[in-house]
């Protein structure tokens, strides 16, 4: 009678373990995370010691800061589309108040091979108008007989193409293309090509860090400025006729080229680099307006007054910059 019993009380005990067990087999599996949002936002921002552009200061040689947002929709691993703004300070001819970066555009990607192709305005609100009084507001000229427009806002179209070789190695080319290169009225075409070695990961091992090398070698092809950086004949300077500075002046293309390293934590880059150009004092001068340009021996056909720049020489500038996205700090 016991052996019954017992067999009795196995039996329920069976059928209550397999009673559960079906009743978890049939409970609906954990729902899987949701796909990643296609939108994202980029966030820059950084100090240096000098804001240098095309081998050119944009701040008369002295620290500048940058912030900038970039909003981004990558429609497939192919294909992303962006628009962004970004900020810089700045020390103009014409004492604008800032740079201002709008850009927009798409950025296809096949394996190896990243595209980028956009439009980009230099936007440089709170100028002001000096060295033609003939227009109303127009303040005479700056101290050293230099003009500079109230307005130095210009836009460029650009096309880049990167290729990745390995994991080290990447080099690059890009166009740009203005029809009036800080609102000068010069055509310019810029060429830069580009070349990038990251060590291996493996160097740093689970530290974070990481190191580049990189250089970038570039032409800019520019033309005549307007009239109204022609005007050198209505400011007394010798052998110039009015029909002369009335065509503009022949500006200088020229070379420029930079190389340097960098060191990488995290989302945070220390950039150590070098910056030249070919450009001498004196096309220097016409090219910038720069209003803290000096003497007057450095006579060119764009230069006739003499006076030279040193905002296109030599230049050792330090970066610290910080990049993330929106998505990497929720």
């Amino acid at each position: 009678m016991k052996k019954v019993a017992l067999s009795i009380v196995l039996a329920a005990g069976l059928a209550t373990y397999s009673a559960m067990a079906a009743d978890m087999a049939t409970k609906a599996p954990p729902a899987p995370p949701p796909p990643p949002s296609p939108w994202d936002v980029a966030i820059t921002a950084a100090l240096m010691t000098d804001y240098n552009f095309r081998g050119i200061t944009q701040s008369n040689h002295n620290p500048s800061t940058q912030a900038g947002f970039e909003l981004r929709y990558t429609q497939s691993p192919q294909w992303q589309y962006y628009a962004g703004i970004s900020g810089e300070s700045i020390s103009f001819p014409n004492r604008a108040a800032a740079e201002i970066d709008l850009y927009a555009g798409v950025r296809p990607t096949f394996d190896k091979l990243a595209l980028d192709f956009g439009v980009w305005e230099y936007w440089y609100p709170g100028g002001t108008c000096y060295g033609n009084t003939i227009q109303a507001g127009c303040l005479p000229t700056l101290v050293n007989g230099n003009v500079a427009k109230k307005n130095a806002s210009f836009y460029e179209i650009y096309g880049k193409a990167t290729y990745t070789f390995n994991d080290q190695w990447a080099a690059g080319i890009q166009e740009w293309y203005s029809p009036s290169v800080a609102n000068t009225g010069s055509v310019g075409w810029y060429t830069v090509g580009n070349v990038t070695y990251t060590t291996p990961s493996s160097w740093w091992g689970s530290s974070g860090l990481g190191m580049y090398i990189s250089g970038d070698l570039g032409y800019w092809s520019l033309g005549k400025s307007d009239a109204f950086y022609g005007d050198g004949a209505l400011f007394g300077f010798p052998g110039i006729s009015a029909a002369t500075a009335a065509a503009g002046d022949p500006y200088k293309s020229y070379w420029n080229w930079d190389a340097g390293f960098g060191l990488t934590y995290k989302a945070f880059t220390l950039d150590l680099r070098y910056y030249d150009s070919n450009l001498t004092k004196g096309d220097c001068n016409a090219f910038t307006s720069s209003q803290s340009g000096g003497g007057s021996n450095n006579i060119t056909a764009a230069n006739p007054g003499g006076t030279g720049s040193n905002w296109c020489g030599a230049a050792y500038i330090a970066k610290l910059s910080f990049a993330t996205n929106l998505s990497s700090i929720k």
